[in-house]
């Protein structure tokens, strides 16, 4: 458990950072990204203010699972991983994965109908969408599998457990 040890101290550091980093994304990136309205119509403020909450959103979800898998972490290095407490962790896991799958469709689908017909028609954002989505979901359902091993494992070590 030693060698464990080892990895578990970095990648905490790291997902220290990362989250320090989404936070100051959220409060200072993801506002200056948004185009500055040059001639603000109903429209095109409504639009801004769902851009900003989808980011913030998204960026909300990423940090969610970073304390999922600082708990998730914790659990390992005390050997509680194969555990019911570790699947609700992972359940945090799949659902902030899915709001944010969620969220990114529906910029995809803004971005397709708004963004792409009266701004430009260059397809490069509506790819890189759907792009981000296929990757998304193939990500979500990874989880989900793992999730499904996961509680296979637990099921076993608690056969083992009454065995012994």
């Amino acid at each position: 458990m030693t060698h464990l040890r080892n990895v578990v101290l970095p990648l905490r550091v790291l997902l220290v950072i990362v989250f320090a980093a989404l936070l100051a994304a959220q409060v200072w990136g993801a506002p200056a990204l948004l185009p500055d309205l040059a001639q603000p119509t109903t429209e095109r403020s409504v639009m801004r203010a769902v851009m900003l909450a989808v980011a913030v959103l998204a960026l909300l979800c990423v940090q969610v699972v970073i304390v999922c898998t600082w708990k998730l972490l914790t659990m390992v290095t005390d050997d509680r991983i194969f555990s019911a407490a570790a699947l609700r962790w992972v359940d945090g896991i799949v659902r902030a994965t899915v709001v944010g799958w969620a969220a990114l469709l529906g910029v995809f689908v803004c971005s397709y109908y708004f963004i792409v017909d009266e701004v430009s028609d260059d397809p490069a954002l509506p790819a890189l969408l759907l792009l981000s989505l296929l990757v998304g979901a193939v990500l979500g359902l990874l989880i989900v599998v793992m999730r499904a091993l996961l509680r296979q494992a637990a099921n076993l070590r608690a056969d083992m457990e009454a065995v012994i």
